[in-house]
């Protein structure tokens, strides 16, 4: 039952180039650096990520986008991340922009077993239409656009059919976990964390505090262990690395 890995590096070996990943975060919050960083190292490529944005353009998802490891994004939003919104536009990366709250329930019913279901977002639009820009070529047209999907009328409402995320493998970040798994996260960083945990085959944690099973009440745990196959304690110098994503002076 205990879970602990020796460290990130080893807890991100098996993942091999070519593979689907959940990664939690939100901008910069709660991103699971420490792995992404492992991950870096690692030189794993051709990877299709499935998380809510990609980081920025020196920091998260975005090293490994600077790096040209990622061959497809399913994402909520580009963000501030320039890069990324270049790679997209030159054809170099293929995206999926996904309405936000489309994404964190298809995460969660992938980790649910539930295959899909049927909802009010994005009819009337691209998303259920199709038509979407999810690669483009060099010249600027279109290679790969959105297929139409299935709609369906309840009570006299218009729904579409979005499909559950399975990925192969999820990297999250969270406050707290004990050897056999289980999560606590802290205020905001929560986020797209227990979503994508959810939707990994095999869910990889990095935790900034690591105790002992039966230290967290089970009433406190966010996300149960069985979601979890290894974790990696942070060390305090990494779990202090927190960058800020966009900085407002006065």
């Amino acid at each position: 039952m205990d879970k602990v890995r020796a460290s990130a590096a080893k807890a991100v070996a098996d993942i091999p180039s070519g593979a689907t990943l959940a990664v939690g975060g939100f901008g910069l919050c709660g991103i699971p650096s420490v792995l992404i960083g492992a991950l870096l190292d690692a030189g794993t490529d051709d990877l299709e990520v499935v998380s809510n944005n990609a980081g920025v353009d020196d920091w998260g998802l975005g090293l490994l986008l600077r790096a040209g490891r990622l061959r497809r994004m399913v994402a909520s939003y580009v963000g501030e991340n320039k890069e990324f919104a270049r790679q997209y536009l030159a054809g170099e990366l293929e995206v999926e922009l996904t309405p936000q709250g489309t994404l964190a329930e298809r995460m969660r019913a992938g980790g649910c077993g539930i295959p899909a279901f049927f909802t009010a977002t994005g009819v009337g639009t691209q998303v259920a239409d199709g038509g979407l820009p999810w690669k483009y070529a060099a010249d600027g047209t279109v290679v790969i656009a959105s297929p139409a999907k299935q709609t369906q009328v309840f009570d006299g409402r218009t729904y579409v059919l979005e499909r559950a995320i399975v990925a192969d493998f999820a990297l999250v970040r969270a406050w707290k976990g004990d050897r056999h798994g289980n999560l606590v996260f802290k205020d905001a960083a929560r986020n797209f964390n227990p979503l994508a945990a959810m939707s990994g085959r095999t869910c990889v944690a990095e935790v900034e505090q690591l105790v002992e099973p039966g230290e967290i009440d089970p009433n406190e745990v966010h996300l149960p262990g069985v979601y979890v196959h290894r974790l990696v304690e942070l060390t305090p110098e990494q779990a202090a690395d927190k960058r800020i994503e966009k900085r407002t002076m006065r």
